[in-house]
């Protein structure tokens, strides 16, 4: 069985985001770039069900700039066996990335798609499900456990109030979240290893899919800043606070 892990470079987590100053987008200009740390929770999935036996082959794919090939060499590093950049300057959105890797899924016929439950840029948590529905695949999202035996699979999934263990069909989609795993450091010999492992380039044109935007993006503003709290004698201060000044009650 084939494994399917799409990974989206972002703005590193531990970077501070900064908005340009015409409000149009986050400034990302000299700033470090790195694997949506979701997207690297899945790649360690997809790894270690390969070395149980349970998958042949993990494919990364990554959809975007030239630079997204840094974001497969990291996923190759983990242990990922060979790598898909779809090549592409146009600023994807979840259902473009959806019909994207439907066409792969098509062309590749894997018998899971593993990513992250979001990526920490746009925060949209729709192309897993977007490309389930596409496939008419089952699907699990926010896993925090899987076990697939045979053509089924168990996933344990976090929801409100505790968590959720259903059985899928395969071939699915999973969407990982945080508590899954902890990915593994990627060494320097697998760093090295990974320069020489198969990375194919390919367009959405070669794909047959338009990937234009269907949605305009008019302004972009950091959130306001938080007034500092004050201390209050008693409750009836607290009250008096809470009515006439926060007029939230």
């Amino acid at each position: 069985m084939k494994i399917l892990v799409p990974v989206k470079r972002v703005v590193d987590y531990n970077v501070k985001v900064r908005v340009k100053a015409d409000g149009t987008g986050v400034d990302v200009a000299n700033v470090k770039m790195s694997m949506n740390p979701f997207d690297e929770i899945a790649v360690e999935e997809a790894v270690r069900l390969r070395e149980a036996g349970v998958a042949s082959e993990v494919i990364a794919v990554s959809c975007g700039v030239q630079a997204c090939q840094e974001t497969i060499r990291t996923a190759l590093a983990i242990g990922a066996d060979r790598g898909i950049l779809v090549n592409t300057d146009v600023e994807l959105q979840p259902l473009a990335v959806a019909k994207l890797l439907k066409s792969l899924c098509d062309k590749e016929g894997p018998g899971l798609v593993l990513l992250g439950k979001q990526a920490i840029d746009d925060d949209a948590g729709q192309t897993g499900q977007m490309l389930a529905a596409m496939m008419n695949w089952a699907q699990a999202t926010y896993a925090s456990k899987v076990a697939v035996s045979g053509e089924k699979a168990n996933v344990t999934r976090e929801i409100d109030g505790g968590l959720e263990t259903i059985e899928i069909k395969l071939p699915a989609v999973v969407t990982t979240d945080l508590r899954l795993n902890e990915p593994r450091y990627a060494t320097l010999p697998n760093i090295m290893k990974a320069k020489k492992k198969p990375l194919e380039t390919v367009t959405p044109a070669d794909l047959g899919v338009d990937v234009a935007p269907r949605l305009q993006t008019l302004k972009v503003a950091e959130p306001p800043k938080r007034s500092a709290g004050v201390m209050v004698a008693d409750v009836a201060q607290l009250v008096d606070k809470l009515k006439n000044e926060a007029k939230v009650i």
